[in-house]
């Protein structure tokens, strides 16, 4: 009862849920005559949420035969929900990752790990998920990133002051002499001066309050909660650094302060550290991750990884800057494709767009086809840069399976032409090779027609 619905994003039109069985359900207050103001109202009610999550409720049919469907974006994530008739919060709308498995985040991690970033989500200040801990990310996904953070640290050459108090036989320093007073009446205490000093040493208390930290992390890792493949990516990881912070002894904190003289690196590591200190007093409120980014980062990862196979070279997000007198608010400055890909001559521009046309080969809905046309002229845009008669671009969607498709558009008054590749890039880290093969077969295929 604490999950409203629970689909993928991408959906293009999900199914549809009887206005009938919703008020049987969720709506028990409602007047099943008039069920469907009930289904706008909860559409009016839920509207920030719906918004924050760029989730569409759609009203499909009429009277006692009105359903609602829902169209996701890119984004995962969840949100409380209220009934449309009393107002109260029911359950939760869950938005889940495309390739969600038995371990909805293992993907996630090994993708996020092989692209070297990470992506934090973005939180909604809103009523406590009714499913509480259930959907939110869980404690391993940021116990990665803390691990990741600490190996940069560990790399640093990091020492701080101690401020210790010393036996010296010299009244050199900052001397206790409320302490000296009441030893030195004996006279073999008399050169025994209490002397604090500065030690510069690793062994300090921040740093043992990190290595505390690494002991939840390595805990909750190891633990049954985290899915075996990435314990088993991670395990000598772990190994190497519980090597290297041996002679640290954990230190117990609910906090770490973060300080302005502090490293980046330190600094990074510490915020990171705070998170898993406070993982479990943060309510589960509404949250949400792109993967937009992810998607993108992965497609320029394997496009580098073709350009060193084939000797061309790959611009990322490079940007073709406006010149003008004057330049309105609303106009752009610069656009940017995601990628470049430059040998000799030939340009190739890549596009990556996460979205569900894909997903949805026969679908006719204008929402597929706006997209489509937004990103076919996007591209086509960028390729107009190119300075041979036939321009070229790769257009990059995610899908179920790695597929590849290419259409011409031809302009008859002059003969120019304008080669689109369709490429369908399922996000899965073991496609990769395949992926790869098929980009270097497109390329090849690109630089022969150039040259002819």
């Amino acid at each position: 009862m604490d999950v409203f619905c629970e689909i993928p994003c991408l959906t293009e039109n999900s199914k549809q849920f009887n206005g009938i069985f919703l008020q049987k359900k969720w709506f028990k207050s409602a007047d099943k005559r008039v069920i469907g103001q009930y289904l706008q109202k909860f559409i009016n009610y839920n509207a920030k949420e719906f918004k924050f999550l760029d989730v569409q409720p759609l009203i499909v049919g009429t009277d006692q035969n009105v359903s609602i469907a829902f169209r996701t974006s890119r984004l995962i994530g969840s949100i409380p929900l209220r009934a449309p008739d009393t107002g109260k919060q029911i359950g939760d709308f869950v938005v889940t990752p495309r390739f969600s498995g038995y371990n909805r985040y293992e993907d996630y991690i090994e993708i996020l790990n092989l692209l070297d970033t990470e992506i934090s989500p973005d939180i909604l200040d809103s009523l406590p998920l009714a499913s509480g801990k259930n959907f939110r990310p869980p404690l391993y996904l940021e116990a990665v990133k803390y691990i990741k953070s600490l190996e940069s640290l560990i790399k640093l050459n990091w020492r701080k002051f101690d401020n210790i108090e010393k036996t010296s036989g010299e009244p050199t320093g900052k001397i206790n002499w409320q302490k000296y007073s009441k030893i030195e009446y004996k006279v073999e205490n008399r050169l025994k001066f209490p002397v604090r000093k500065n030690i510069l040493s690793e062994f300090h208390p921040e740093y043992s309050e990190l290595r505390f930290v690494f002991d939840i992390c390595k805990k909750e890792i190891l633990s049954a909660n985290t899915p075996i493949r990435i314990k088993t990516n991670l395990r000598s990881r772990l190994n190497f650094l519980e090597e290297k912070l041996y002679y640290h002894q954990p230190k117990y904190t609910t906090n770490i302060s973060i300080k302005f003289s502090d490293n980046p690196k330190v600094t990074k590591c510490k915020q990171q550290a705070n998170k898993i200190l406070n993982f479990n007093l943060l309510d589960s409120t509404a949250w949400k991750v792109d993967f937009s980014d992810v998607f993108e980062k992965f497609v320029q990862h394997i496009f580098k990884l073709v350009a060193k196979e084939v000797g061309g070279q790959l611009l990322t997000n490079y940007k073709l800057k406006a010149y003008s007198k004057k330049f309105y608010s609303w106009e752009l400055k610069h656009i940017e494709p995601d990628a470049i890909y430059q040998k000799k001559n030939l340009l190739v521009f890549i596009d990556a767009k996460y979205k569900s046309n894909l997903y949805n080969k026969f679908g006719d809905s204008e929402n597929l086809k706006d997209d489509h046309r937004h990103d076919l002229h996007q591209i086509m845009a960028y390729s107009s840069f190119s300075k041979t008669i036939s321009k070229n671009g790769v257009l990059c969607y995610p899908s179920e399976k790695l597929e590849s498709k290419t259409i011409e558009y031809r302009n008859r008054i002059n003969e120019v032409s304008n080669l689109i590749t369709i490429i369908g890039i399922p996000l899965k880290k073991e496609i990769i090779h395949q992926t790869k093969t098929l980009l270097m077969s497109e390329i090849h295929a690109i630089e022969k027609s150039y040259s002819n």
